[in-house]
């Protein structure tokens, strides 16, 4: 038998329900803390591993929303494994190995709550090395989560490869008159332009696991 909660404790897990029923997503811990009147976030934090701790819920680590309720009704309680197919630039092209060789050997691997992933197939992660997207609230050690692409809309967040030196580098791609346009989000950093027959597109962002 689980032990008798708090009436804070209860409140707590009632406005996540109540929030995942309505946004189908769950809470921030600062989501939690104002919409229970909770003094600070701390307060949140300690009282969400109370409620972990007696099998109310799951949480996972370095996640935003990484609040998995148990013993819901809601589908998708299942993690999805993501494996982590190496290092990404945000800043100077970075050289990894290409796309074909990302699926062989042993893998590091990563398990997400499924709304991370955005219900897509074969998504793999990144590690991001660097701070040309950090106004795309993207830092440098954060995973970012991609879906395999070669094709990209304007404006969109892709893995994007240059082809004279097998560099990959994050940044949003936009196509204008023949050439690619690889755009940080920090201003104090160019973009790259390069022919658009010498770049490929390797994925698109779905979305991100903050390392803070």
């Amino acid at each position: 038998m689980k032990a008798e909660l708090s009436p804070r404790q209860k409140g707590m897990l009632e406005f996540m329900r109540e929030f995942m029923e309505e946004h189908q997503f769950p809470p921030t811990v600062r989501d939690i803390q104002a919409g229970c009147n909770i003094s600070s976030t701390s307060v949140v934090d300690y009282n969400l591993r109370i409620l972990q701790n007696r099998g109310y819920l799951r949480r996972f680590a370095d996640v935003s929303r990484g609040i998995e309720l148990l013993g819901s009704s809601r589908p998708g309680r299942d993690v999805v494994r993501v494996p982590i197919m190496g290092n990404i630039a945000a800043g100077e092209p970075l050289p990894i190995p290409g796309s074909d060789t990302w699926h062989s050997g042993e893998m590091e691997t990563v398990d997400l709550p499924p709304f991370l992933t955005k219900g897509k197939e074969h998504v793999f992660a990144l590690k991001v090395k660097g701070t040309s997207m950090i106004d795309a609230l993207i830092a440098d050690g954060d995973l970012v989560l991609l879906e395999p692409a070669s094709r990209a809309s304007g404006g969109e967040m892709v893995a994007a490869r240059l082809h004279e030196n097998n560099e990959v580098t994050l940044k949003h791609f936009f196509i204008e008159n023949g050439m690619v346009r690889l755009q940080p989000a920090n201003p104090l950093m160019d973009p790259i332009f390069v022919r658009a027959d010498q770049v490929s597109v390797q994925g698109k962002v779905v979305g991100v696991v903050r390392s803070v």
